[in-house]
């Protein structure tokens, strides 16, 4: 498959989002901004979070595809690629290694340590296997041209609209009943909107920070319309159209600008 991605920060702040992509996968990365005056417990700011867990997954994701490999033999076992990982373990295992990275100089214990969305995906013989973690979701162009959009919801139901507050957040996240996010529980990943769709009914997959979905959640365009137009001009043009929306038309309660990430994958 041909991959474009772009990512572009909301303007005057370091980019919180991540893109990544490779041979047969790709990935974005959603940091969540802090709410003034909370402390996290951790001396890393996001984007060091979202870099490490970025480089995590995309290190995993490479080493799990045969094809990527120089030289096979070299692995202490190589007959475990007969069976790779599934990408919640892929997940799970960048989350610990991430937490492992900094569990020496930070509160780990701290329900408000920097935490991101996970959205990726892997091609495995004629499969595609998907997983969405929180609020940055997949489009699916279906042979045919029907979409099909795998998102994880919770978030959004639980602020039903309107801001969620730094308390809300803290005590729903990584709860049952409440929204899930990689973060300092592993075991988050396997609670992702996960699955595998057959390879040759799929011809286009979009990937999504909420960045770009503020498209169809705020503004009103729908998402054939925005599949289109990302198509046409690919993931940087679909960025420029959300800066455009949001400079005309600021929203009443968000900020008024967000990163913006968006990844294009096409037979």
């Amino acid at each position: 498959m041909q991959i474009r991605l772009a990512t572009q920060g909301a303007p005057g702040r370091p980019n919180e989002d991540y893109a990544a992509a490779g041979t047969g996968w790709a990935l974005v990365l959603d940091g969540a901004t802090p709410a003034p005056g909370v402390a996290s417990g951790c001396r890393h700011d996001v984007p060091w979070l979202v870099r490490r867990l970025a480089a995590a997954l995309a290190a995993r994701l490479t080493l799990a595809d045969p094809a990527s490999l120089a030289d096979p033999a070299s692995l202490a076992d190589p007959a475990s690629l007969a069976d790779p990982a599934s990408l919640a373990d892929i997940v799970a295992g960048a989350i610990d290694e991430t937490m492992a990275a900094h569990a020496g100089t930070c509160d780990l214990d701290n329900p408000d340590s920097p935490s991101s969305t996970v959205s990726a995906v892997r091609i495995r013989e004629n499969a595609l296997e998907y997983l969405v973690l929180c609020d940055s979701p997949i489009l699916l162009r279906r042979s045919g041209g029907r979409l099909t959009l795998l998102a994880d919801d919770r978030l959004a139901r639980l602020a039903d609209g309107g801001p969620l507050g730094a308390g809300a957040v803290r005590e729903r996240r990584n709860r049952p009943g409440g929204f899930w996010v990689a973060s300092t529980d592993p075991g988050a990943a396997y609670q992702a909107v996960r699955g595998t769709v057959r390879l040759d009914t799929v011809t286009d997959v979009a990937l999504f920070t909420d960045g770009v979905t503020r498209l169809a959640d705020w503004y009103g365009y729908a998402w054939p319309d925005i599949f289109a137009r990302l198509r046409d001009t690919g993931p940087t043009g679909i960025i420029g159209l959300v800066r455009a929306a949001e400079r005309g038309y600021p929203h009443p309660f968000g900020k008024q600008h967000d990163d913006a990430t968006a990844v294009l994958l096409s037979r």
